[in-house]
């Protein structure tokens, strides 16, 4: 499976999820710009070690996602310093918990600008250079919660639900383009943002990581075991491959049967 000569775009890209794709698809040949916020060193040396791991050109972009100028921007530059966006992964997002009633005004805001407006202005931003090409792959990681909910996550599950439905909409209006436009809906992954919660939560509940763990995992998820990053990535490819393009606006779930429940 190549994607030699293409070019991904992936938002948060410098760690999780994000760079379980990003890693994906320069295996198969596509040169990448990342996108993400860390410690600028770090960053510059994950994306040096990316290029000679993978013989690939990397770009990196420090762009908001929360801004939709920066958003067009990141876009703009990929397609300037290489060469186009054939792919454009949606990935970055953030968490915030709490009851509706008590849920932040300013972090309502936050999760919605970064986890659903940010999929829209970047999607909006590529379409242009991607029919120009007459090809092009959108895939945007959505979540389980994207088609179920749960309690206390009111603005990402609407975020997400949200994503679901917009990948729909692009869809249905890029038909006959050579564009697909396709949903990941994971469950748990064991992303740093993951480990963050068993940790808390095991804290919280003075109990062992492990059987906090346990527990976490089949409250929702009947195969109890964590995607990973690398699986996340190796659907991302698929979908990017021509062997999927007759698929789109499609929610894939990969979530150990949590919906199927």
């Amino acid at each position: 499976m190549s994607l030699k000569g293409k070019v991904a775009l992936v938002t948060g890209s410098t760690s999780g999820i994000g760079l379980g794709i990003a890693h994906a698809l320069a295996g198969a040949g596509a040169d990448i710009m990342m996108n993400g916020f860390g410690d600028a060193g770090a960053i510059a040396k994950l994306r040096q070690d990316t290029e000679r791991r993978f013989g690939v050109r990397v770009g990196y972009s420090g762009a908001d996602i929360s801004k939709p100028a920066e958003v067009a921007g990141m876009v703009a530059e990929a397609e300037r310093t290489l060469g186009a966006v054939d792919i454009l992964a949606n990935n970055a997002g953030i968490q915030f918990t709490a009851n509706i009633e008590e849920f932040p005004d300013e972090q309502w805001d936050r999760v919605i600008a970064i986890n659903l407006s940010g999929v829209f202005h970047g999607t909006k931003a590529a379409i242009p250079g991607m029919k120009k090409r007459g090809w092009g792959r959108i895939i945007n990681i959505a979540s389980a919660h994207g088609l179920v909910a749960s309690p206390q996550k009111v603005a990402y599950v609407a975020a997400k639900h949200g994503v679901v439905g917009m990948t729909k909409v692009a869809a249905i209006e890029l038909a006959g383009s050579g564009i697909t436009v396709n949903a990941i809906c994971p469950g748990w992954v064991l992303t740093p943002l993951v480990e963050k919660q068993l940790q808390a939560r095991a804290q919280q509940e003075g109990s062992s990581v492990e059987k906090v763990t346990h527990a976490f995992l089949a409250e929702k998820q009947p195969l109890a075991q964590f995607s990973t990053p690398e699986q996340i990535g190796a659907l991302a490819l698929f979908l990017s491959s021509d062997a999927a393009s007759t698929i789109t606006g499609a929610p894939l779930s990969i979530d150990g049967g949590w919906v199927a429940q």
